[in-house]
């Protein structure tokens, strides 16, 4: 036996129905056998349209019966609300989901008007961050982002994702206090309860779950950390409580000086400046890169030796740019299994996609499918300069109920410094025919003859014959003019 079907509000459909029709309210309630009141409610989305009705009037109007249902209402919804929660300028307070689809009811040209107005903003705003990842190549200065986190992630890699007075503070409290990466957690909260009265007295039950994972109560001096964190994510948030105590006023002076547009971009801007300094009291400078030369910066040897995640490790390691000290100039990312984004940083030349996805010939988008092992390639991007690439997923812990956050982390060089590196043994780092041709990503790809481009780039006119057809429908002129 089938359960009870959903209600169906068509008022603004049947209206249009009615109308187009030439009938009256009266005269449609008339030869549905209605009175003109109820006929009004349904038209207004105060009732439902019942299934008895919905069947007479595909009858007596000659539609079929899907012109009535939600699915297509459901698809623009959904539609809809994407773009009201597209962070636009001034787009507060956020839109509810049952504004949205009385709006939707209410007026559906008008609703169909602004998605078709959201999209071409949308394709203007990709062609403007292509010209943008162009232009920083070129060496032009580069304007500030649209969207906060876009803005610290930019004003991060000015800096080269290294920010000395934080680092050389970390590793200073490293040294003068005898701290050692083995018995770093108890240190940690030895320093914490002596140098602010803060105790780790009990664990939050259900953190995770509630997307908490610790909480400092600066009243009663305890700091509650989620039970099931991992011991790595543990330590980091005993050391990313210290720098917030100990560096605040430097953190605060720090966002305030950096040329962000508004208060999100740097309340964002010192959770990364605290996380910096988590990340150097957890492998501090020069003890860390002696064992990355020492280890030739094999991650799951220095995972071990410091008891840090895989991702605290490559991350780390693209951040070791002290003056006269520097460490291999590495590019980082961290992306999801959808191709979002979430960390990025070079000390190399390395072009990051800034929308759109990342180049799909790229092994960080394989990793996925070979989940906790090493990935290695080698590939080279359309500048001609090549890298020796590193990819593999992170994340884990979770439940049956609570599906573990995953991700995939790549880290890399130029192959100038490969032979620093352990995963270069057995590449034919020589041979000019190994390295993979990737790119940053279709829309700023410069790769005329890609067959896995998935769009054109910006900046090109477009060939689009009819006397041949290759794997594009398109062939990309060079230099932007079509052909005579």
């Amino acid at each position: 036996m089938s359960g009870p079907q959903a209600k169906i509000y068509a008022g603004e459909r049947l209206r249009r129905l009615r109308t187009g029709r030439r009938l009256t309210q009266a005269r449609l309630a008339g030869l549905l056998e209605l009175s003109p009141s109820y006929l009004n409610q349904i038209e207004r989305d105060q009732r439902p349209l019942p299934r008895e009705v919905l069947d007479r009037l595909c009858v007596l109007l000659e539609v079929a019966p899907g012109y009535f249902a939600e699915s297509d209402e459901l698809r623009r919804l959904g539609d809809l609300r994407e773009a009201l929660a597209d962070p636009l300028p001034g787009a507060r307070p956020a839109v509810e989901p049952a504004e949205a689809h009385a709006a939707l009811r209410a007026a559906p040209a008008v609703a169909a008007r602004f998605l078709a107005l959201h999209r071409a903003y949308r394709a203007l705003e990709e062609e403007h961050r292509a010209l943008r990842a162009r232009l920083a190549d070129d060496g032009v200065a580069d304007p500030a982002s649209r969207l906060p986190y876009d803005e610290v992630q930019d004003w991060v890699q000015s800096r080269h994702n290294y920010f000395p007075t934080l680092d050389e503070a970390a590793e200073q409290l490293f040294e003068a206090g005898g701290f050692t990466p083995q018995t770093l957690r108890l240190d940690l909260e030895r320093h914490l309860a002596a140098r602010h009265s803060v105790v780790v007295a009990e664990t939050l039950r259900d953190g995770p779950d509630s997307g908490v994972l610790w909480r400092l109560d600066r009243a009663t001096g305890r700091l509650l950390l989620a039970e099931e964190m991992a011991p790595e994510s543990r330590l980091f948030y005993l050391a990313h409580v210290v720098g917030l105590l100990e560096q605040g006023e430097t953190i605060d002076r720090m966002a305030a000086g950096a040329p962000f547009s508004g208060p999100d971009a740097r309340a964002l801007a010192r959770v990364g400046l605290a996380n910096s300094y988590a990340g150097a009291l957890m492998l501090p400078y020069r003890q860390f890169r002696a064992a990355a030369r020492e280890l030739r910066h094999d991650v799951e040897r220095l995972q071990r030796r410091f008891g840090a995640s895989f991702e605290q490790v490559c991350h780390r390691l693209s951040t070791l740019q002290r003056p006269g000290e520097e460490g291999v100039p590495f590019y980082f990312l961290k992306m999801d299994v959808a191709g979002n984004v979430s960390k990025r940083s070079s000390a190399s030349r390395f072009h990051f996609a800034l929308f759109g996805g990342a180049c799909p010939l790229w092994n960080i988008h394989q990793a996925f499918a070979q989940p906790g092992r090493v990935l290695v390639q080698l590939a080279r991007m359309p500048d001609g300069v090549t890298y020796l690439c590193m990819a593999r997923t992170v994340g884990g812990g979770g439940g049956y109920l609570s599906p573990p956050r995953e991700g995939a982390v790549g880290l890399g060089c130029e192959v100038a410094h490969a032979d620093q590196l352990v995963y270069a043994a057995g590449l034919a780092l020589d041979d000019r025919q190994a390295p993979v041709p990737i790119g940053p990503g279709c829309r700023a790809c410069e790769r005329a003859e890609c067959r896995h481009r998935a769009m054109p780039p910006v900046g090109h006119r477009l060939d689009v014959g009819t006397a041949e057809r290759g794997l594009l429908p398109y062939r990309i002129v060079r230099g932007g003019q079509a052909p005579g």
